[in-house]
């Protein structure tokens, strides 16, 4: 028998994206078990260990009905089996999940007669809401089937027992607040290289753009500002357990000001956690 088993489980709203994060897995070597029952979780598990399958990756939805909220304590107890497991958590706001239902024309799996498709996603939500803490969660509202998957990957290149994962996402503010952020910054006070005709086609990325925005001490005012705030109290989550921290900055159109924020702060903090980057405008242009 293996010592030691990865197991990842995927879990989510309906029409988040949990296919397209497990095929991801199932690309990357995993044996995967799409919408499997909370009360089997144990079982297969032990079962896998027993066949010295090693990548173990497990998608459960509301199709478990009451029974998810069982799944809090089957990773306590597979922890104590000595199973280590990384949580993902799917989820996109009311508008994205209606457009792609519409788009697919597929039906919820939740829906029943005498029900509409809002209140079909909203019961879910409650449903599962118990559980969306527990790990990791990325809202994947205006995300493209690529960054996603280039998300997921991430995701599982980040072993759970290295500790706080600590990420850096530029957003825009047109674009409406990322739902999987656990603290906000508001550039859109700054300086703006967006009016300036040669830096309107860059991103945050570029050099010309760095090096407009570190010309202005307002901008380097806030900076420090964040990053002394994150420095101060990252202790304080890392006493939580927390494994994630997202912490989100927004600027108008997330292009700019956003991006190169969260780009130096992921490097102010890169020797201090495991640190990601992430661009959600960009990454959905």
């Amino acid at each position: 028998m293996l010592r030691h088993m990865e197991l990842i489980l995927i879990s989510g709203l309906s029409g988040s994206g949990k296919s397209v994060a497990l095929h991801l897995l199932e690309d990357a070597g995993y044996y995967c078990v799409d919408n499997l029952p909370v009360v089997m979780l144990t079982v297969l598990v032990r079962m896998l260990k027993e066949e010295n399958i090693r990548k173990v990756a497990v998608a459960i939805d509301a199709r478990s009905g009451d029974g998810i909220a069982l799944l809090p304590e089957r990773l306590k107890l597979l922890s104590t089996e000595g199973t280590r497991h990384n949580f993902l958590f799917l989820h996109a706001c009311e508008e994205t999940l209606l457009k792609r239902y519409s788009e697919s024309r597929r039906r919820h799996p939740l829906a029943s007669s005498g029900q509409t498709l809002e209140e079909a996603i909203r019961a879910e939500r409650d449903l599962l809401e118990p559980i969306s803490g527990l790990g990791h969660r990325i809202d994947t509202s205006n995300l493209k089937a690529n960054a996603l998957r280039e998300w997921v990957r991430q995701f599982i290149e980040t072993e759970p027992s290295q500790g706080l994962t600590l990420m850096f996402q530029s957003f825009g503010f047109k674009h409406g607040l990322p739902l999987d952020a656990d603290l906000v910054f508001d550039a859109r006070c700054l300086p703006n290289p967006h009016y300036d005709p040669a830096l309107r086609p860059l991103t945050g990325r570029d050099q010309p753009v760095i090096d407009f925005l570190e010309g202005e001490g307002e901008v380097c005012r806030m900076r420090d500002d964040i990053r002394r705030f994150i420095a101060d109290w990252l202790p304080s989550y890392v006493r939580d357990n927390r494994n994630y921290l997202t912490v989100a900055i927004g600027c108008t159109g997330g292009q700019h000001r956003s991006v190169y924020l969260a780009e130096w702060l992921g490097r102010q903090f890169a020797n201090q956690a495991n640190v990601l980057v992430r661009h959600r405008t960009l990454a959905g242009s």
